[in-house]
C-alpha cells in the first residue's frame, strides 16, 4: 500500500488543504449503510461517464473497470486538460498498479491529500476505496474551485444554491441532504436559469418522486447532464447521500457558470453602451441648441444694426416699441438658453470624464466661447441700436419744431410780400400832384422801413432752412424750394424797390406838399406794427423744452415781455393821436380828406386790431407755458421715482453678487445640504423680480414721456439689466458646480470628508476669493497635499503634466471643478477599454470577432443594433461572412482610435 500523506506535504494552498484534509476523511462506516453506497456508486459511476465519453468509453462498474488504471487516467486526463505519463499496457498486476500509481501521483500534484488509499486497494477492487478516490477527484475537479462571494468549494456550493433558489416558494436550501428531498430545488435551479424548461408553479411539495424525475429528465434532455439519482432512492433513504447530491449539483453549477459570466459581460457592455448613447444623445441636444442660438443671434442682429431713418417721430417711436417687445418678450427666453446651454455643457464634459472617455469638442463656430463671443457682439448691437433710436427721436422732434417754425414763418413773409411786386411797379406818380408825389415818396420810406425790418425774417428763413439741410430733414427739396422762392423774390423787391425810389426822387422837384402829420405817423406806425407782428408771432411761437430750467427760462422771458406792454401801449395810444390830429386840423380847415395816409397802409383800426389780438394771446401763452411747466414738474417726479427704485435695485443687485462670491468660498454641510441651500436661495433672488418689473414700468413710461436724463441717479436701465442677468446666470452657474461635484462624488466614490478636505486646500490657496488658482497657487496647493512638484527638473516635469491634465487650454487658472476632477481620477478606478474589449470576447466564444447573432442574443435590442451600426467588419486571417470587429469599436468608446 502506497501512502500519499507525504506528498501532499508540498501542496500549494494550505486553506485548500485543510478543507481536502476534511473531506477526504470521510466516513468509512456510512459507506456500509448499503443506500448510501448504491446512491453514491450510481452517481459516481454516472459523473465518472459524463467525462468518459468525451474520450469515446464509459465504465459499467466503478470499483471494477477503473483497476486496470488505463480508464482512471483516461478520466483524469479528460477533466483536467492535462496530459499524465504514458501508460503501462501489460496484463501482469504490477502494470496495473503502476498505472493507478501514475493516477495517483497526478492527483497528489494538484495539492489533494489522499489518506489509507493505494493502488493495490484499487487494483484489488476495493470498492469504499475506489469510492473514496472518486469522491476526492469530484472535490478537486468539480467543486474546490467553485467560488461565490469570497467563499469556495462546499460552502461555495451551497451559497450558490441558497443564491439561486431564494425567489421560489417551498425552497429552503440548508445542507445537501434533505433541503433536496421533495426535488422543487433541483427544479428551482433549472427553472431560474431556463425558465422555458419548467413549469414551476404545477409542482407539488407532496410528490417528489414526480418533482425528482422531471428535474432529472429535463436536465439530462437539455441541459446534457447525465442522470445520476434515483428519485425512489432519495425518497425512500431518511438522509440522501451528501456526495451523491454535491457532485449532481456541481454539473447544474457548471452547466449555468457560461451562462453567469455572458450574463456579466453583457452587463458590463449594456452600462458602458448606455453611458455612451447617453453622452452621444447630450452632445446632439448640446449641438441643436447651439445652432438654433447662433440662428437666431445671426437673424437679430442685423435688425439691430439696420439704421434706416424714418421720417416721424411716430414711426421711430413705434420702433422703439418694437426694440421694447424684443428686451422684454423674445431675448429673456434666449438668456435662459444661453444660461442653460453653458450648465448642458459643463455636465456633458463633467460626465464624460467621469466615464474616462475624451472630452467633447462642439463642431466648428458652436463652442461655449463662440455663442459668448456671439451673445457680446449681440448686447453691442442691442445697445448702440437702442442710443439710435433715441438720439434719431430727438433728432426727428427737432427737425418737426423746425420745419413748422419754418413754414409759420415763411406764410407770414408770403403773407407780407403778396402785392409788393404790383405796388413797386406801378406808376401812379405820373399823374400826381406834387403833394401826392411828395406823398408817394414818404410812402416809400416808410415801406423802405418795413422792407428792412423784415430782413431778419427772410435771414431767419434761410437760417432754418439751412438747419434742416444740415440735419437731413425728408422734404428739404420743398423746403429749399420755398426758401430759393422767397430769397428771389425778396431780391426782386430789393430792386424794385430801389427802382420805384429813383423815379420819386426825379418828380420830387415837381411835387411841394408833404403832410407831415402823415409821416410822423407812418415812420411811428411801421415799427409798432412790425413790433405787434414780431410779438403776435412770438406768442404763436412753438416751443419744446426738457426741464423745469428751460420752461422756466420761458416764462421769465415772457414776463419780461408783458413788462414791456404799458409802454407798448401809450405808443400805440400817441400814434392814435396823430391821426386824430390829422381829422381835427382837415375839419378845422374844412379840408376833404381821401380817407387813407398817403405815406403808409396802416390804418388806426389795423392797429387796434392787432393789439386786441396781442392781448388776446398773451393769457393764451401763459396757459400753455403754465401746462408745460406741470409737464415738467410730473416728468422731475417721474425721474425720481425712477431714481430711488434704481438705486434700491442696483444696490440689491451689487449686495447679492458679493454674497454669492462669499457663499460659494464659505459654503458647509454636504453638498446636497449646499445644493438645497443655494436653491432655496435662487428662489430668495427671483422673489425680487417684482421690484425689477416695477423699475421696468417706472422707465417705460419716463421714454413713453421722452425724458432723456436723470440727474438723481447715476443707474441706467440696461446696466441694472445687466446687472441682474450676470446675478441669476451667477448663482446657476454655482448651482451647476455643486451638482457636478455630486455627480463627481458619487461616480468617483469620494467621501464628503474628501470633497471637504478638498474645498478647504483649494480655498485656503485661493487668496483673492476668485474661484481659481493660479499655477503657483495650485503648485503650493499640490505640495501641500504630498506631491513632489518642487523646483527640479523631475518636479518642474511632474507639475507640467498635471497642469496639461487641469488646464488643457493654457489659461493659467484651475478651476475647483478641475481640481476636485484631478483629485478623482488620482484615487478611483473607471472601466478602460480594455475591460470592454475582455467582456466582447466573452460574449464572441473568445473568438477575434463577435457576429450580429451573438450581439442580438446577449444585448438589449436598442443597444445590439447600436454595436452593430458602429462596428466595422473584422478583416483578419480568421474572418467569416459578418464578422465584426469589437476590438476597434472599443477602444473607440474611449478615444483611442477611429471607428
Amino acid at each position: 500500500m502506497v501512502d500519499y500523506h507525504a506528498a501532499n506535504n508540498q501542496s500549494s494552498a494550505g486553506g485548500v488543504q485543510t478543507y481536502m484534509e476534511q473531506e477526504n476523511d470521510w466516513d468509512r462506516d456510512l459507506l456500509l449503510d448499503p443506500a448510501w453506497e448504491k446512491q453514491q456508486r450510481k452517481t459516481f459511476t454516472a459523473w465518472c461517464n459524463s467525462h468518459l465519453r468525451k474520450a469515446g468509453t464509459q465504465i459499467e462498474n466503478i470499483e471494477e473497470d477503473f483497476r486496470d488504471g488505463l480508464k482512471l487516467m483516461l478520466l483524469l486526463e479528460v477533466i483536467s486538460g492535462e496530459r499524465l505519463p504514458k501508460p503501462e499496457r501489460g496484463k501482469m498486476r504490477v502494470h496495473k498498479i503502476n498505472n493507478v500509481n501514475k493516477a495517483l501521483d497526478f492527483i497528489a500534484s494538484k495539492g489533494v491529500k489522499l489518506v489509507s488509499i493505494g493502488a493495490e486497494e484499487i487494483v484489488d477492487g476495493n470498492a469504499k476505496m475506489t469510492l473514496g478516490m472518486i469522491w476526492t477527484i469530484i472535490l478537486r475537479f468539480a467543486i474546490q474551485d467553485i467560488s461565490v462571494e469570497e467563499t469556495s468549494a462546499k460552502e461555495g456550493l451551497l451559497l450558490w444554491c441558497q443564491r439561486k433558489t431564494a425567489p421560489y416558494k417551498n425552497v429552503n436550501v440548508q445542507n445537501f441532504h434533505i433541503s433536496w428531498k421533495d426535488g422543487l430545488a433541483f427544479n428551482a435551479l433549472i427553472h431560474r436559469h431556463r425558465p422555458d424548461l419548467i413549469d414551476y408553479d404545477s409542482l407539488r411539495k407532496d410528490d417528489p418522486v414526480t418533482n425528482l424525475n422531471n428535474a432529472f429528465e429535463v436536465a439530462e434532455k437539455h441541459l446534457d447532464i447525465p442522470k445520476m439519482l434515483d428519485a425512489e432512492d432519495i425518497v425512500g433513504t431518511l438522509r440522501p447521500d451528501e456526495k451523491a447530491i454535491m457532485t449532481y449539483v456541481s454539473c447544474f453549477y457548471h452547466a449555468f457558470s457560461g451562462a453567469q459570466k455572458a450574463e456579466t459581460a453583457a452587463n458590463r457592455i449594456c452600462k458602458v453602451l448606455a453611458v455612451n448613447q447617453e453622452n452621444e444623445q447630450m452632445m446632439e441636444d448640446y449641438e441643436k441648441l447651439a445652432s438654433e442660438l447662433l440662428e437666431w443671434i445671426r437673424r437679430t442682429i442685423p435688425w439691430l444694426e439696420n439704421r434706416t431713418q424714418e421720417k416721424t417721430v411716430q414711426d421711430m417711436q413705434a420702433k422703439q416699441e418694437d426694440f421694447r417687445d424684443y428686451r422684454c418678450v423674445h431675448k429673456p427666453p434666449k438668456v435662459q438658453e444661453k444660461c442653460q446651454l453653458e450648465i448642458s455643457f459643463n455636465t456633458l464634459q463633467t460626465k464624460l470624464r467621469l466615464s474616462n472617455r475624451p472630452a467633447f469638442m462642439p463642431s466648428e463656430g458652436r463652442m461655449v466661447s463662440d455663442i459668448n463671443g456671439a451673445w457680446h457682439t449681440l448686447e453691442g448691437a442691442e445697445k448702440g441700436y437702442e442710443e439710435w433710436i433715441l438720439s434719431e427721436i430727438r433728432r426727428l422732434e427737432r427737425l418737426e419744431h423746425l420745419a413748422e417754425k419754418f413754414h409759420q414763418k415763411a406764410a407770414i413773409h408770403e403773407s407780407w410780400t403778396d402785392g409788393k411786386e404790383a405796388m413797386l411797379t406801378q406808376k401812379d406818380y405820373e399823374t400826381s400832384t406834387l403833394s401826392e408825389v411828395k406823398a408817394l415818396l414818404r410812402k416809400h420810406e416808410a415801406f423802405e422801413s418795413d422792407l428792412a425790418a423784415h430782413q431778419d425774417r427772410v435771414e431767419q428763413i434761410a437760417a432754418i432752412a439751412q438747419e434742416l439741410n444740415e440735419l437731413d430733414y425728408y422734404d428739404s427739396a420743398s423746403v429749399n424750394a420755398r426758401c430759393q422762392k422767397i430769397c428771389d423774390q425778396w431780391d426782386v423787391l430789393g430792386a424794385l424797390t430801389q427802382s420805384r425810389k429813383e423815379s420819386l426822387e426825379r418828380t420830387e422837384k415837381q411835387l411841394e406838399s408833404i403832410d407831415e402829420l402823415y409821416l410822423e405817423y407812418a415812420k411811428r406806425a411801421a415799427p409798432f406794427n412790425n413790433w405787434m407782428e414780431g410779438a403776435m408771432e412770438d406768442l404763436q411761437d412753438m416751443f419744446i423744452v426738457h426741464n423745469i430750467e428751460e420752461i422756466q427760462g420761458l416764462i421769465t422771458a415772457h414776463e419780461q415781455f408783458k413788462s414791456t406792454l404799458a409802454e407798448a401801449n401809450k405808443e400805440r395810444e400817441a400814434i392814435q393821436a396823430i391821426q386824430a390830429e390829422v381829422q381835427k386840423i382837415a375839419q378845422s380847415n374844412g379840408i376833404k380828406l381821401s380817407g387813407a395816409n398817403p405815406y403808409t397802409t396802416i390804418t388806426p383800426e389795423s392797429i387796434d386790431n392787432k393789439w386786441e389780438k396781442a392781448m388776446d394771446m398773451v393769457p393764451l401763452r401763459d396757459n400753455a407755458l403754465q401746462d408745460e411747466l406741470n409737464k415738467q414738474n410730473s416728468n422731475d417726479t417721474l425721474r425720481a421715482k425712477f431714481a430711488t427704485q434704481a438705486n434700491t435695485v442696483g444696490a440689491y443687485i451689487q449686495a447679492k453678487m458679493e454674497e454669492i462670491g462669499r457663499i460659494s468660498i464659505e459654503m458647509n454641510g454636504t453638498l446636497e445640504d449646499q445644493l438645497t441651500n443655494l436653491r432655496e436661495y435662487q428662489k430668495t433672488i427671483m422673489s425680487y423680480m417684482p421690484e425689477i418689473n416695477t423699475l421696468e414700468g417706472y422707465h417705460q413710461l419716463i421714454q413713453e414721456a421722452l425724458i432723456f436724463d436723470n440727474q438723481y441717479t447715476s443707474y441706467t436701465m440696461e446696466h441694472l439689466r445687466v446687472g441682474w442677468e450676470q446675478l441669476l446666470t451667477t448663482i446657476a452657474r454655482t448651482i451647476n458646480e455643486v451638482e457636478n461635484q455630486i455627480l463627481t462624488r458619487d461616480a468617483k466614490g469620494i467621501s464628503q470628508e474628501q470633497l471637504q478636505e478638498y474645498r478647504a486646500s483649494f480655498n485656503h490657496f485661493d487668496k483673492d476669493h476668485s474661484g481659481a488658482l493660479m499655477a503657483e497657487e495650485f503648485k503650493a496647493c499640490l505640495i501641500s497635499l504630498g506631491y513632489d512638484v518642487e523646483n527640479d527638473k523631475q518636479g518642474d516635469s511632474e507639475f507640467s503634466r498635471i497642469m496639461g491634465i487641469v488646464d488643457p487650454n493654457g489659461s493659467g487658472a484651475v478651476t475647483f471643478q478641475a481640481f476636485i476632477d484631478f483629485m478623482s481620477r488620482e484615487t478611483t478606478d473607471t472601466d478602460t477599454a480594455d475591460q470592454v474589449i475582455a467582456s466582447f470576447k466573452i460574449l464572441a466564444a473568445d473568438k477575434n470577432f463577435i457576429t450580429a447573432d451573438e450581439l442580438r442574443r446577449e444585448l438589449p435590442p436598442d443597444q445590439a443594433e447600436y454595436c452593430i451600426a458602429r462596428m466595422a467588419p473584422y478583416t483578419g486571417p480568421d474572418a467569416i461572412p459578418g464578422a465584426l470587429d469589437y476590438m476597434s469599436f472599443s477602444t473607440a468608446l474611449y478615444g483611442e482610435s477611429d471607428l
